[in-house]
């Protein structure tokens, strides 16, 4: 298993796929950096040496953002739309879609749990 940017990477998988295991990289970054550092995409992460996760290792470093750089820079987008009082920043700041989905059904993700509506804890009920 190799460390790359914070994040141990799964030693039993190819690099390209491995390289997604980060945050931040998906799978068409993983072959650009993958063909910048003249990787092998198809080669294991257990198989790599130790040159070729050094040069992975500066790839990401020196070009891309990753991990902590990008979950900053999106909370910073939220937080943004939020203080200049946009409708997706409302939407944020509701917990509700913020992409134009319905909420009239669906969207419990988002929601949470359906609280029921209208009954009262201790009320006797009818008998008979």
């Amino acid at each position: 298993m190799a460390r790359i940017a914070g994040v141990d990477i799964p030693g039993n998988k190819k690099v390209r796929v491995s390289l997604t295991y980060i945050h931040g990289i998906g799978d068409t970054t993983a072959m650009k950096i993958l063909e910048d550092a003249r990787i092998d995409p198809d080669i294991k992460v257990k198989d790599l040496s130790e040159d070729m996760i050094s040069r992975l290792r500066r790839e990401i470093e020196t070009k891309y953002k990753v991990e902590g750089e990008v979950r900053r820079e999106l909370q910073n987008n939220v937080k943004r739309l939020i203080e200049i009082g946009s409708y997706r920043g409302l939407r944020h700041r509701t917990n509700l879609p913020v992409r134009g989905q319905r909420t009239r059904t669906n969207a419990r993700t988002k929601k949470g749990r359906k609280r029921p509506v209208g009954l009262k804890k201790g009320k006797p009920g009818k008998k008979g």
